[in-house]
């Protein structure tokens, strides 16, 4: 039996996130009810319903592949391979009508990762890539901006008072000192501007796997890199900071110094 490409898990990741995207745009804007999980962060039936609907995709078509899902948690896998699961990634956007929310959905190999899709439901937007096979923006090869100086970039966060919370706050008190358009177009939502270009900085304090774990692939073949916050390119940091190349140096300057190893 021949072994899948990786295009082929590609799109199948595609038109998963379609089928299960379609399911969130029948709660959006409408009177669901929300409740708290044990962190506190608000929950719907329709995250529920729509990572439901990816588990079933992935179990009848890759039934050896593991799964960590933010709603279901993890399911070993008979192989290497495992899907990373956010089914909404903003859910406070979502239950506010706000159409910023995204799906996040990751493959990979090990620790390794091999394709990263952020899907906009109530955008029509979808950005996604695979190593070594480029960025695209509903289905156009997508770069991150050529702006070289954080006097021209556009810095993005998800939740400004989370730095504090996480003591980072120095750090983007610094960034926003040093640059001129800070805008809260946070969660996934965040990296894909970065990646299609639209900003250059997207930073969060604190992240799960599932709300990294497209990033990396998707940023870096956009040209940009994607690194936890002592540098390291990887998804598994508990926190992110996302960067066209041109700027990440000076980025992490900034973050570097306000930590005190400047």
């Amino acid at each position: 039996m021949r072994t899948p490409s990786l295009r082929s898990y590609l799109e199948f990741a595609l038109d998963a996130a379609w089928q299960a995207g379609r399911i969130t745009l029948g709660y959006f804007q409408t009177d669901l009810v929300t409740q708290r999980k044990a962190d506190n962060s608000e929950v719907t039936l329709a995250d529920r319903q729509a990572e439901e609907k990816l588990r079933e995709l992935i179990g009848r078509y890759w039934p050896d592949h593991g799964i960590i899902g933010e709603e279901f948690g993890s399911q070993p896998a008979g192989s290497r391979l495992t899907w990373i699961l956010d089914p909404i990634d903003g859910t406070r956007s979502f239950v506010h009508g706000v159409p910023l929310y995204s799906m996040l959905i990751a493959l990979v190999d090990g620790e390794t990762p091999l394709l990263g899709v952020i899907h906009l439901p109530a955008l029509n937007e979808t950005v996604y890539a695979a190593q070594g096979a480029g960025c695209y923006w509903n289905g156009r090869r997508a770069h991150v901006s050529a702006v070289d100086r954080l006097s021209d970039a556009v810095l993005l966060a998800s939740e400004p008072a989370a730095f504090a919370e996480h003591g980072k706050d120095g750090a983007w008190q610094r960034l926003v000192a040093a640059t001129p358009i800070h805008r809260t177009w946070g969660d996934g939502y965040g990296y894909a501007l970065v990646a299609t270009g639209r900003a250059e900085i997207m930073l969060d304090p604190a992240m799960h796997l599932w709300d990294c774990g497209p990033l990396l692939t998707i940023l870096q073949e956009a040209g940009g890199v994607l690194t936890d916050w002592q540098g390291r390119a990887t998804i598994y940091g508990g926190n992110a900071i996302g960067t066209n190349r041109l700027l990440f140096k000076q980025t992490m300057k900034l973050v570097r110094e306000a930590e005190g190893g400047g």
